[in-house]
């Protein structure tokens, strides 16, 4: 099994564990602090991923591809310079933006936010900036070297550090306000990230082949060069990041106030920006895992190839990552629809989101698309295409949301189609990007046959909903329409010969017996 697929295959293990751990911890908390606290707490957030943007400063992804590049070659001295660059420059940032974050903390919560409640969560999450920026530079060096196992574990680690903690934080400190469980909810954020670069930091000492103190401020001083590289790949990177957390940033600012003009009260916006960002966005963004998982494989293996001028490989790994989101992501989007509102139940004991979930779904594959499209367009040194393709869209994007959620006809729903816009847009112009500079094959019949299976699958889960609805609890309808489902996808699929044999055969355990099933 190559390095890219075997890496693949450990951030998909680890990213589902992640994704599972993360709904429990998402139901942990609209559980203990409903749609208002949640609303808080989903609020506070994009300020604080707006920081981390700006002091990670785009290095993970290129220390991840300068690294693949540097051991291709055997250079390790480059290697432990890449890396000692970068501790340098995200340390001094994070001592910058932390202070920042804390000072602008009132200003934020009450000018733009337009809700001083949120002044608590800010202040409780400021701290995970430092411990982020290290931690994403020794991820970004083991995804360079395409062991993806310590960033894995770290993962999962820190989630299962957070859950721990979340109910515990939340109880103690509600009945001192919404805010302040909104608070404590953020502070097991940080004693999770801090449990996750404990283990980072243990993995690199007994991984390394380099002392990284000795000489580094020498290092440092002699890394100017070094320092223009990663610029080269980070700072284009970040511009679309930056972009992208600058939209997340100023979203709910726009949806406050846009709401507020359609004669929305400040409390019922935060309840319905929770609903859809806390409760129904979650949901829809499940399958993210996979794509995430491809995208951080993705760098490297195609910075290498790229290297090494295999413009074969380049097409080849790219089909592999669009197809594998495209049959993930159509099951994914055909479940969520069928069972939005039962799901909304099931784990938030609320149906505030399923409306959302009706409207997005249908559209969200253009989502899964974009990690791998863009992660494509970074290994291949077209980092700055990519930042003016976010560009263009998170201005559509926020356009929209304003211009549809004033009107009172749309209200939180224009925000949910402005949203939908967003990812539709990004995703088409990354993909025009790429066929500029590499041969694509675009295999039509298979999108087809893909969509017909989804549509058949739909049909079959919503048909068995219907029958099951008087006849089985709530869980157990949930669960067998989901299985339904699969099953229904699953058989299909491979009927269709959308699922190769040589590509199941690649599976451990399992795969040699499934690729029995499969036609071609």
């Amino acid at each position: 099994m190559s390095k890219f697929l075997r890496g693949t295959m450990i951030l998909l293990a680890a990213g589902l564990v992640i994704r599972v751990l993360g709904f429990i911890n998402r139901i942990v908390i609209a559980r203990f602090i409903g749609e208002e606290g949640v609303g808080l707490y989903m609020m506070a957030f994009p300020t604080l991923m707006l920081v981390i943007t700006i002091t990670q400063l785009g290095l993970p992804v290129a220390i991840s591809k300068n690294v693949a590049e540097a051991e291709a070659r055997g250079d390790s001295s480059k290697v432990k310079k890449i890396l000692v660059v970068s501790l340098a420059t995200t340390i001094s940032l994070s001592i910058i933006f932390t202070p920042a974050l804390l000072l602008l903390a009132p200003l934020l919560s009450e000018t733009l936010f337009t809700d001083p409640r949120i002044h608590l969560p800010l202040l409780a999450i400021a701290p995970i900036v430092p411990i982020v920026a290290i931690s994403s530079v020794i991820r970004g060096y083991f995804q360079g070297k395409q062991n993806m196992k310590p960033a894995a574990f770290s993962q999962v680690l820190e989630q299962v550090v957070r859950i721990t903690l979340i109910a515990a934080l939340t109880k103690a400190f509600l009945p001192y306000g919404i805010e302040y469980a909104a608070a404590g909810a953020m502070f097991a954020s940080v004693i999770g990230e801090l449990a996750s670069l404990i283990y980072l930091l243990m993995s690199f000492k007994l991984k390394k082949k380099f002392r990284v103190r000795k000489q580094f401020f020498t290092f440092v001083k002699t890394g100017k060069s070094t320092f223009k590289e990663l610029m080269s790949i980070a700072l284009p990177t970040t511009g679309s990041r930056m972009i992208g957390s600058l939209a997340w940033f100023f979203e709910p600012i726009v949806v406050a106030h846009s709401l507020a003009i359609a004669g929305v009260a400040a409390v019922a916006a935060t309840k319905q920006y929770g609903a859809l960002t806390g409760f129904a966005m979650p949901l829809l963004m499940l399958p993210s895992f996979i794509t995430n998982s491809l995208s951080v494989a993705l760098v490297p293996a195609i910075s290498e190839a790229n290297s090494k001028g295999k413009m074969l490989v380049i097409e080849y790994r790219l089909q592999q990552a669009l197809r594998f989101c495209l049959l993930s992501g159509g099951l994914a989007a055909v479940t969520l629809y069928i069972l939005s509102n039962e799901l909304m139940e099931l784990m938030y004991n609320s149906s505030s989101g399923t409306q959302f979930i009706k409207l997005m779904a249908p559209f969200i594959l253009f989502h899964y698309f974009q990690g791998p499209l863009q992660a494509t367009l970074q290994a291949l040194n077209l980092a700055r295409a990519a930042m003016i393709n976010s560009l263009i869209g998170a201005i559509v994007k926020t356009a929209i949301i304003f211009l549809l959620a004033r009107q009172a006809e749309f209200g939180i729903n224009g925000v949910a189609m402005g949203i939908i816009v967003g990812f539709v847009l990004v995703t088409l112009l990354h993909f025009a990007t790429i066929l500029k500079r590499i041969s694509f094959t675009f295999y039509v019949r298979d999108y087809i046959k893909t969509f017909l299976v989804m549509g058949i699958s739909a049909w079959g889960g919503s048909v068995l909903l219907t029958k099951t609805s008087q006849s089985m609890s709530l869980l157990l309808q949930v669960i067998v329409t989901a299985i339904a489902i699969s099953l229904i996808y699953t058989i299909l699929s491979l009927l269709f010969g959308l699922i190769k044999k040589e590509e199941l055969q690649r599976i451990p355990w399992a795969g040699r017996f499934l690729a029995k099933f499969a036609i071609k």
